[in-house]
């Protein structure tokens, strides 16, 4: 039991959502058995929910139905009555959310049941709800078709001149492009990731009609728009330009989780940039970043990813903004998966100390504080101490370090990227360590090798450790 879909269901609901399921269950309307009620309640009886041993069937069995012998199809049943009861509260619950579609889903039961003046005066809220939000993203241009075409179709069965015909049309237009053109930004980040190509479809064909006024003035097409412009067409800086301008003026169209993907794709492609050589785009992704933190974008579900964390970082201590750093990491910690808040926070220090300068204080946390759930960051880590070793001179902890490095991304499942960068790092390393100094042939060669390697987070220091024998 303990790994079927509806333990993994349960496992995500707030207290909120406990609340609110326990009373859909005691409505005769959505559910009729009491023993469907007895088994979500015994799920959050004394935490049952998290304790394994809890959570095998005998056990919940005998705690619904004391005074029964097991009856594994008697539990399987219960058990889907519960799953379906629960689905149709998601299902309620997310539908709820969307206050307009609702109004417009009601008034198109109005009109079919012939009761006009409900209709009229649903579909006038409609209308009021909707003209006062905030967010204007394709799912709000899809709503106003909708509303529109309810109101078209009601005047129709009236027999009575439409005259939103029109807009029925362009609303429909402007949903479509605004859908396709973040579908396809949504392709684009995925090519870029995993190397795979996607067909841009109708969009081509589509392009000239976009960039005319009536299109590209509405934010949910222009910002797609401006991100695929960014992404096709990478060495023009002036759609990067005006995409970020679009991000500033019209950012609070969209909600949380979609703004959220647009700042990614748009950090991702400065990323991108930087990995290619291009430096001042370090300054352009942390700004981002700053703005995201700062708004709150780039923190869902109360938490920060790893990565996102670690970047900023990163982007912070190569820009020297070591103040702000510090304090990023001690107020931000707080937004760290737990199991893992710890590692990253003494790394994160461990790279700020490196970089004031202070081995000592960066060892310390690296060698005596830190344990690594994360393979990059236990790699990461591993690198920054190889660093400090080479820089002080003691080659055999070095020696030493390099080879378990080694052995552990043989042994552990490292990702193609990360697993190269970091068997470059190893080899050029080594390399470093071997070479000798009155030979301008040798060091102009690995000169080269690592210019020319690719990946390797690593470079600039491995070049200025060579520009130094």
């Amino acid at each position: 039991m303990k790994k079927s879909q509806l333990i993994n269901i349960l496992k995500t609901f707030s207290a909120k959502d406990i609340r609110e399921m326990r009373k859909w269950l005691r409505s005769p309307a959505h559910n009729q058995r009491q023993d469907v009620v007895q088994l979500f309640d015994f799920f959050f009886d004394d935490n049952h929910l998290s304790k394994d041993e809890y959570l095998e069937k005998p056990f919940v069995f005998s705690w619904i139905y004391p005074k029964e012998t097991y009856d594994d199809a008697k539990m399987r049943q219960v058990m889907f009555f519960l799953l379906k009861a629960i689905e149709e509260f998601l299902i309620f619950q997310e539908i709820q959310k969307d206050e307009v579609n609702m109004k417009i889903v009601l008034s198109s039961v109005y009109r079919k049941r012939k009761l006009n003046k409900l209709f009229e005066k649903n579909i006038k809220l409609s209308e009021q709800i909707q003209q006062k939000s905030i967010i204007q993203n394709e799912r709000f241009y899809r709503n106003e078709y909708q509303l529109q075409l309810e109101k078209y179709t009601y005047l129709s069965s009236l027999n009575q001149l439409s005259q939103n015909i029109q807009k029925v049309s362009n609303t429909l237009d402007i949903s479509f492009l605004a859908g396709k053109l973040r579908q396809y930004c949504l392709m684009l980040s995925h090519q870029a990731v995993y190397q795979k190509e996607y067909s841009i479809g109708l969009l081509q064909s589509l392009l000239p009609v976009i960039q005319t006024e009536s299109y590209i003035k509405t934010p949910a097409i222009a910002i797609y728009f401006y991100i695929y412009k960014t992404i096709s067409e990478k060495e023009n800086k002036s759609h990067f330009i005006h995409l970020k301008e679009q991000i500033r003026e019209h950012g609070h169209f969209f909600p949380h989780g979609e703004i959220r993907d647009i700042y990614l794709m748009t950090i991702n492609y400065c990323i991108r940039k930087i990995n290619s050589g291009i430096e001042n785009f370090i300054r352009e992704s942390f700004e981002l970043y700053k703005q995201g933190i700062e708004k709150k974008i780039l923190i869902e579900n109360n938490l920060i990813t790893r990565a996102t964390f670690h970047n900023i970082v990163s982007n912070g201590l190569k820009l020297k903004e070591f103040k702000w750093v510090k304090n990023f990491v001690e107020d931000y910690q707080q937004f760290l998966e737990e199991k893992h808040r710890q590692g990253f926070v003494y790394y994160s220090l461990a790279r700020l100390y490196y970089e004031e300068k202070d081995y000592n204080q960066a060892m310390k946390l690296l060698i005596q504080e830190a344990h690594y759930d994360d393979i990059i960051i236990n790699l990461s880590a591993k690198t920054l101490l190889a660093k400090m070793y080479y820089e002080q001179e003691e080659i055999d902890v070095l020696e030493s370090l390099l080879e378990s490095m080694r052995t552990y991304i043989q042994r552990k499942k490292v990702m193609g990227y990360h697993k190269n960068n970091y068997k470059n790092i190893i080899r050029l390393t080594k390399k470093l360590l071997k070479i000798t100094p009155y030979s301008k042939l040798t060091r102009e060669k690995l000169h080269e090798e690592i210019s020319q390697v690719s990946p390797l987070t690593e470079k600039e220091w491995l070049l200025t450790q060579l520009s130094k024998i």
